[in-house]
């Protein structure tokens, strides 16, 4: 499905300056923008912070879109929104400590000091985290979090290889590049006709042979090679 007439519309307007239409495109993908920065929720920032990122890279998503690139704008938006979070996150340098999390750590100690009074040794923990029935990994967060904020760049040490924080966060820096890339080269494919479609889709995601292929379509080896050139060659086009 393509991008509406009325959004593209609203783009063009708030690219040229419009804050109404510009706040009107905020509004209506809010969804979006909040499902795509659900994936950072655990990295201690606040969802509030998250959010207005996340806005900041949809309003980037708004100046650089172009009706050319062959995909939707809400597609579009997606690797424009990661990446500007991750870019944050990369060159702030400091993870931020939610307010919830400060909240548990003090909660924490106090359990963690009666607890110690009542048994005279300090509870697992596992035990903690039953206690306030949360995750484990959770406690450990939050009681690390009398220590942040802490650099991204800090090193650690796992199995030998000295690793900095930043190494552990999922995907790479240029992630959004490559998902814009992937998301652009699916919308495209979808938009072939059924043969041509299926001809990719058994060639490339199912690694087929083109005399399997041709097997199968009822047609010529030579043909399947002949199609499959001119399938690709239509597909850099489009991409280009």
């Amino acid at each position: 499905m393509e991008t509406s007439d009325k959004t593209l519309e609203l783009v063009s307007l708030a690219q040229k300056g419009d804050q109404n239409a510009k706040t009107q495109l905020i509004q209506q993908n809010s969804p979006l923008i909040k499902s795509v920065i659900k994936r950072f929720k655990d990295k201690g920032i606040e969802y509030d912070d998250l959010y207005q990122i996340g806005c900041i890279g949809f309003l980037k998503a708004i100046n650089n879109f172009n009706a050319d690139f062959g995909v939707k704008f809400s597609t579009y938006c997606v690797p424009m929104v990661i990446g500007e979070v991750k870019r944050f996150m990369r060159d702030d340098g400091a993870i931020k400590v939610s307010r919830a999390l400060k909240s548990l750590n003090l909660q924490i100690n106090k359990f963690v000091n009666e607890y110690s009074g009542q048994h005279q040794e300090k509870p697992s923990i596992e035990v903690i985290a039953k206690h306030f029935n949360v995750e484990e990994q959770e406690v450990i967060l939050a009681m690390d979090s009398a220590r942040m904020p802490v650099s991204l760049y800090s090193p650690i040490e796992e199995e030998g290889d000295k690793l900095s924080i930043i190494d552990r966060i999922e995907g790479d820096v240029n992630e959004g590049e490559v998902m814009l890339e992937n998301l652009a080269l699916k919308d495209v494919i979808k938009r072939l006709d059924e043969r041509d479609r299926k001809i990719i889709m058994l060639r490339y995601y199912f690694d087929k042979t083109q005399s399997e292929i041709a097997n199968e379509l009822h047609i010529s080896q030579v043909q399947v090679s002949r199609l499959e050139n001119k399938i690709l060659e239509n597909l850099r086009v489009k991409l280009s």
